[in-house]
């Protein structure tokens, strides 16, 4: 089916939206996928530690995945070079263990939400090569080791390549260079010998990132390195990435002999900016109207569009089941999803399968169905 665009007509005798879905009523999402693949949210400190109940429900009852939104994130775990704070992350843990979740750590090493600090000495100067693999080790020695034998899979490295299909130039290259990467599986494979260890990554279904993305698996190989699967960041739209493309990327990734899992799933309805970018600043307001099109609710016709989408990309999933070991969405409901105010202040998104009211939208009937049928 040709996916829809945002404000594409609505094609004739598309289905009605019915009841929206709560409590007992929905089937468990782990149960109705557990032929194809786990099922998983990201979880935020709210959830775990009891003070977002009914967000903890929705986990419970539908996953049996979870991945640590932000809490094992260098800039929360790790604030300053001789400190760690590890209170919220063992409450996630804690969360998982109680509930016989697979768990998963995220992320050992990214270029952002990382304090400066983490790459200097106390002059404030980039440090070397060699003070640069010690903090390195340090790090991922003491984070994976405190979870050894409980969090099953780590996003070791996230978002070290280009669209183009080259190495970032983070301050990760800078200090230590290309092979920071390989340095990165080294470590956190003897802090944790029966961890999976994971590549994650945005865009992967572009062919020169994901060729990129398959020399570097090979590469890992090459040098003798653990790698058990690449992640691609399901951060997707309403006409993006073509059933082609992600194909193309699954079927190149599973040939290495690694899993492959769909790692950050949400679908962004709303228009994107980089469709405004150069606009004219006077028209500052009728543009704010028009990036953000539903300030308080998706009319029921969209939501309609929404599931309609959410079908198409479930059944490319569905379609590749044999290769896909994990999908996991980027949060628990829309209140509380990233795409909140970004990339512009004030945007009210929608990304998730349960509203702002922890009620399932229509989005979640149209992936049931898709197996169903």
């Amino acid at each position: 089916m040709k996916a829809l665009t945002l404000f594409g007509i609505l094609v004739a005798g598309a289905i009605s939206i019915g009841v929206l879905y709560s409590g007992d009523s929905q089937p468990a999402l782990k149960d109705v996928f557990k032929e194809q693949f786990m099922i998983g949210a990201a979880l935020n400190d709210a959830v775990v530690s009891g003070k977002d109940v009914n967000a903890a429900e929705i986990v419970t009852k539908h996953c049996n995945t979870i991945t640590a939104e932000n809490v094992m994130k260098w800039a929360l775990i790790h604030p300053e070079p001789n400190q760690y704070d590890f209170a919220a992350a063992d409450r996630f843990v804690e969360f998982g263990v109680k509930h016989k979740m697979f768990i998963v750590g995220h992320t050992l090493v990214w270029h952002a939400q990382i304090p400066d600090a983490a790459f200097t000495d106390n002059a404030g100067k980039l440090l070397n090569r060699e003070a640069m693999l010690v903090r390195l080790k340090d790090h991922i020695s003491t984070v994976v080791g405190r979870y050894k034998g409980r969090v099953k899979g780590w996003d070791v490295v996230n978002e070290a390549l280009t669209d183009e299909g080259e190495f970032r130039d983070t301050k990760w290259r800078q200090t230590i260079g290309d092979d920071f990467v390989a340095k990165a599986f080294e470590y956190a494979h003897q802090a944790d010998p029966d961890a999976e260890l994971y590549y994650n990554d945005f865009s992967l279904e572009k062919p020169a990132k994901r060729d990129a993305v398959v020399r570097l698996v090979k590469d890992l190989k090459a040098k003798g390195l653990r790698i058990d699967g690449v992640g691609i960041q399901g951060h997707w739209g309403m006409d993006y990435p073509t059933r082609e493309n992600f194909d193309a990327f699954v079927d190149a990734v599973a040939a290495l002999g690694v899993k492959v899992m769909v790692t950050e799933l949400d679908l962004d309805i709303l228009p994107s900016v980089s469709d405004y970018q150069g606009a004219d600043v006077s028209m500052r307001a009728e543009l704010q109207k028009k990036l953000n099109p539903f300030p308080d609710s998706l009319p029921d016709s969209m939501q309609q569009v929404h599931a309609n989408r959410y079908a198409e990309l479930f059944s490319m999933l569905v379609s590749q089941s044999k290769n896909i070991n994990r999908v996991t969405f980027w949060g628990v409901y829309d209140k509380t999803s990233w795409l909140n105010n970004w990339p512009v202040p004030g945007r009210t998104s929608y990304p998730l399968l349960f509203d702002r009211n922890y009620q399932a939208k229509p989005a979640f009937d149209a992936i049931v169905k898709v197996v169903q049928k």
